[in-house]
């Protein structure tokens, strides 16, 4: 209710003030008051004054307040950038220690491959020259065998030829061969 009279009394006060106004409209001149000559000088004083004012508050508290911010700004910015350039430096030597140790690493694996392709070789060779000497002494024990065995065969084979001769000469002339008649007739049979 107190809004719905406070309207229209605003209401009242307009349209009373609209009537003042065209009872009163051909008093005051009718041209527009910033272009009446007769207060250019005191719209140029308030000007210069406002102006002046303006002028001094910004210099001496708006731009030294931005000025302040953007050097900080810059600051902030530049210590940024040199921190960037310092891990970058950073990140280049770790990768740098990184590389230097992935070689030594692949040099110290390609040694330890090279001593134990070694290391294996002459165990191979160890045992190549073990299983030779081995093989060499069976060589040898079963050459002596294969000596007396023939040696026995070939004492065998000379009784055999003769006890042969012997049979062969009583069949075919019926008569009897000493032994030592048969072993000279062997002997210059195999000269």
């Amino acid at each position: 209710m107190f809004v719905i009279e406070a309207l229209a009394a605003g209401a009242e006060t307009a349209a009373h003030g609209a009537a003042h106004a065209a009872e009163h409209g051909g008093e005051h001149g009718g041209s527009f008051p910033p272009f009446d000559t007769s207060t250019f000088a005191s719209q140029l004083f308030w000007l210069l004054l406002t102006f002046g004012f303006l002028y001094w508050f910004m210099s001496r508290v708006i731009v030294p307040r931005l000025g302040n911010i953007l050097e900080t700004r810059q600051d902030r910015i530049a210590q940024d950038l040199d921190r960037a350039h310092e891990l970058k430096s950073e990140a280049d030597a770790a990768f740098a220690a990184y590389e230097q140790e992935l070689a030594q690493a692949k040099a110290t694996a390609n040694d330890i491959g090279n001593k134990a392709r070694d290391a294996a070789k002459s165990a191979a060779e160890t045992e190549r020259q073990k299983v030779e000497a081995e093989l060499a002494d069976k060589l040898a024990e079963a050459e002596t065998r294969i000596k007396s065995i023939r040696d026995t065969a070939m004492a065998d084979v000379g009784a055999i030829a003769a006890e042969t001769a012997e049979a062969v000469v009583k069949q075919l002339i019926g008569g009897t061969v000493t032994k030592a008649q048969i072993d000279g007739a062997l002997k210059s049979a195999g000269n």
